[in-house]
C-alpha cells in the first residue's frame, strides 16, 4: 500500500461516547445521520461503531449513499433522506433502506412501485426545504409508515420558529399513522425532550461539533489531521514566507513545511486562525495556507525534522469562529488524501 503523508486520527471512543450523551440527554431512541460518508470521516466505520454501542437508525441522503454503504446488520434500519426519485426506483426496491418521501409526486411514485412497503414521511413544518406541507397530508392515505419526521431550521438559535415547528409537527403527527415520530437533529437534542418524540437524528454532534452551547463540555472531538513534515528549513530575518509575502520573519524563524493544504481541507481561511501541534507545544502558521502545503514555526521545537508527524489543531467550534466556515463545512471538506486511521 502506498504511502500517505496525511491521515486523520479518529476516536472511536469519543464518538461512541458523543452518541451515549445525546441518546441520554434525549431519554429516547438516538439514531444518526451517516449522510455525506459519515460527515467525512467515513460512512461504514462511523455505523458498525455505533451499531455496536447500541444505535439502530441510521440516515443517508442517497442510494448512492446506501450502496456505498454496504450491508449493515439486520437489526439496523437505514433511511434515505431525499426520497426516492423517478431514476431511484430500481435502486429502492433492490434496498433493504427506506426512503423518505418528500412530496405528493414521491408518495405516489411509491405508492406504485411498493404497495404496501413501508416507508418514511417528511413533513415540513417551517424549512422550504424538502417535504409534504401539512396542508397536503391526505396524499399519506394508504402508506405504510414507519417514521414521519421533520427538520427543524433554527434549533442552533433561540428562534420562534422551534417552538412554531413543534407545534406544527404535533399536529400532523396526532392525525397522521406512523410506527414512530422523529423531529430533533443535533442542536434540537438540545433543546429539550420536548423536541425529542419517539427518535432523534443528531449528526454533527457525534462527530465533535458543538451545535448549541449546551453541549459544550461533553461533546468529545473524533477528527485529528495530522501531516508529515516535508522539510525543516530557515527563514531569515526579514524574508517573507508563502505566497503573497505576507509572512516577514522578524528574527531568524525555523519552519517545518507540512504535506497539507486546501486541496485537503485545510482551507485557506485558516491563514491567520490555524495552528498546530508536536509533543504538547503550540506551532504557529507562518503565512498563507497553500493548495498542498503549510508552513508553521516550529523555532520552539528544535526537535521537529522531515517525516515527523505534526497534529493540525482542528477543534470544531474553535475552527469555525476563527475561519468564519461552518463546522458541517470544516468536517466534510477533508478530503480523500486524508489515510482515516480509527483508534
Amino acid at each position: 500500500m502506498l504511502h500517505r503523508p496525511l491521515r486523520l486520527r479518529l476516536d472511536r471512543a469519543a464518538l461512541v461516547a458523543n452518541w451515549r450523551w445525546l441518546a441520554d440527554l434525549s431519554g429516547t431512541a438516538c439514531g444518526a445521520a451517516v449522510k455525506a460518508d459519515g460527515y467525512g470521516l467515513g460512512a461504514r466505520e462511523v455505523t458498525m461503531a455505533l451499531h455496536a454501542a447500541g444505535c439502530r437508525d441510521f440516515f443517508v441522503s442517497t442510494w448512492d449513499e446506501a450502496l456505498r454503504l454496504g450491508s449493515i446488520p439486520e437489526s439496523a434500519s437505514l433511511s434515505v433522506l431525499h426520497g426516492v426519485g423517478a431514476d431511484d426506483v430500481s435502486a429502492a426496491l433492490a434496498s433493504t433502506a427506506r426512503p423518505v418521501l418528500n412530496s405528493a409526486a414521491q408518495v405516489a411514485r411509491w405508492k406504485e412501485a411498493a404497495p404496501g412497503w413501508p416507508c418514511d414521511v417528511m413533513i415540513d413544518t417551517g424549512m422550504n426545504r424538502l417535504g409534504v406541507r401539512p396542508e397536503d397530508i391526505a396524499v399519506l392515505d394508504g402508506l405504510v409508515i414507519d417514521t414521519l419526521m421533520s427538520h427543524l431550521a433554527c434549533a442552533d438559535e433561540d428562534h420562534p420558529l422551534n417552538a412554531a415547528q413543534l407545534e406544527r409537527f404535533r399536529v400532523v403527527a396526532a392525525e397522521v399513522p406512523a410506527k414512530r415520530t422523529s423531529l430533533a437533529n443535533s442542536a434540537g437534542v438540545l433543546l429539550g425532550r420536548d423536541f425529542a418524540f419517539d427518535l432523534v437524528r443528531p449528526g454533527l454532534a457525534l462527530y465533535g461539533g458543538i451545535p448549541r452551547s449546551e453541549a459544550k463540555g461533553h461533546i468529545r472531538q473524533v477528527a485529528h489531521p495530522e501531516a508529515q513534515v516535508v522539510q525543516r528549513r530557515t527563514a531569515h530575518a526579514g524574508e517573507s514566507v508563502g505566497y503573497g509575502a505576507t509572512f516577514i520573519a522578524e528574527r531568524d524563524t525555523e519552519l517545518a513545511i507540512l504535506n497539507i493544504g486546501y486541496a485537503d481541507g485545510y482551507f485557506r481561511s485558516f491563514t491567520g486562525h490555524g495552528g498546530a501541534a508536536f509533543d504538547g507545544k503550540s506551532l504557529p502558521l507562518a503565512g498563507r495556507v497553500s493548495m498542498d502545503l503549510v508552513a508553521i514555526d516550529c523555532s520552539e521545537t528544535p526537535e521537529v525534522g522531515e517525516g515527523d508527524w505534526i497534529e493540525l489543531l482542528f477543534d470544531l467550534p474553535t475552527a469555525a469562529a476563527g475561519t468564519g466556515m461552518s463546522q458541517y463545512e470544516l468536517l466534510t471538506g477533508l478530503a480523500d488524501r486524508f489515510e482515516r486511521r480509527w483508534v
